[in-house]
């Protein structure tokens, strides 16, 4: 097991009509400004139980922040966060709304001349605006971490950057909020937590028994859980279980004293950036063929991801792999979702533009540093 520091000072608040309890967790001084999307909080309930929450606080409200959420929008709640005086900020959504508003808190901090270098040029964080969560959607783990992604309409570009300074104050997780989601957003969150998890148990053995062990307890949770989504036995256990899954999945835990790789998310922010394709159907047509392509690096993995998940019994190795991404993909593809470029009607013809663009910005990815253009090319032309 390799070196590690873990530190994670999110409050979580979990459960039915928790979300009552911002009346407590936020500040009674500052000026509120109230962060969301399109609007179905006004349509499921949550956005009552907030203002009602809320009514002695001094709220504002920024909404409109998009499923990917842009950097163009972001600059214009931090300019009204500096106009405004606010000091507090509180996200109520999904991993989009979340990880704006940490770029939000960032910006409206940021002493430089331009805030993208903080997301482009990796310009240090130096402060940020405190934050909290409300979350509707089970998926990112943004509730508990300190990263985000954002993207920019100008230059196509979708963007990880994190800080130490983004940890939410607090996070408030009521499974009954995800009642109201559709089917593709459901499903939609229960990919990315899954391939989150693979980013973080799918690359070497550094006997870490136990993360590996965690990492298994979490996919095993999701395929148990998942199809229940769509038939007679849904209900608030199964909604709790997989909202919790998806915090577990990425709040830094799993990847204590473990090799990580993210070249799936890597590849699969291009092409979203490029196609305008949901960030879990880019990551589900990525995965399967990026573990494929590293098939031999990641074997001894690859092996235990067959066998524990999968219950796979076959020995010989190249046919427990086959059959374990067989399994991966039809996991996917039950869920409604593609596994390849023709599935999502993407030509194959941007496949050059993802590769050369990704290259240029990092050339080499994964744990091994062994992903360049040319092999990104070779993943991605295994998905037509």
């Amino acid at each position: 097991m390799n070196n590690f520091t873990y530190y994670n000072p999110v409050r979580i608040v979990f459960g039915r009509g928790s979300i009552a309890q911002l009346q407590q967790l936020v500040p009674t001084n500052p000026k509120i400004l109230l962060v969301y999307g399109g609007g179905s909080i006004k349509h499921n309930g949550v956005y009552e139980q907030v203002q009602a929450a809320l009514n002695d606080h001094d709220v504002i409200e920024f909404a409109g922040i998009e499923p990917n959420p842009l950097y163009e929008t972001c600059i214009k709640a931090a300019d009204l966060v500096k106009q405004e005086g606010v000091g507090f900020l509180l996200a109520v959504g999904g991993g989009s709304v979340m990880d704006a508003t940490k770029f939000i808190a960032a910006a409206a901090a940021y002493t430089g001349a331009d805030p993208w270098d903080m997301v482009l040029k990796k310009a240090p964080v130096t402060d940020a605006l405190p934050l909290g969560c409300v979350v509707t959607l089970p998926a990112t783990g943004s509730e508990t971490n300190i990263n985000a992604v954002i993207s920019r309409a100008s230059t196509a570009e979708k963007i990880p950057f994190k800080s130490p300074l983004l940890y939410p104050q607090f996070s408030i997780l009521d499974p009954d909020t995800t009642f109201s989601l559709p089917q593709r957003q459901l499903a939609n969150g229960i990919v990315d937590t899954f391939v989150h998890v693979c980013e973080q148990y799918l690359t070497y053995d550094v006997h870490a028994h136990l993360q590996d062990r965690q990492a298994e307890a979490i996919l095993l949770t999701l395929i148990q859980e998942a199809p229940k989504l769509f038939g007679p036995d849904d209900d608030y256990d199964v909604r709790a279980n997989l909202m919790w899954c998806a915090t577990q999945a990425l709040n830094h835990n799993l990847a204590c004293g473990v090799p990580m790789d993210w070249s799936t998310h890597a590849i699969g922010h291009e092409l979203t950036a490029a196609c305008g394709i949901d960030h879990a159907r880019a990551l589900a047509i990525v995965m399967p063929a990026l573990l494929d392509h590293q098939r031999v690096p990641k074997a001894d993995k690859l092996l235990k991801f067959a066998h524990r998940i999968w219950g796979i019994t076959c020995t010989d190795t190249n046919a427990a792999i086959d059959t374990a991404l067989q399994c991966t993909r039809k996991f996917f593809q039950d869920l409604g979702m593609p596994t390849r470029l023709s599935d999502a009607h993407i030509p194959s013809t941007v496949i050059a533009k993802i590769a050369n663009r990704l290259g240029q910005r990092c050339p080499h990815i994964g744990e091994h540093q062994n992903l360049d253009t040319k092999a990104i090319r070779a993943i991605l032309e295994a998905t037509i």
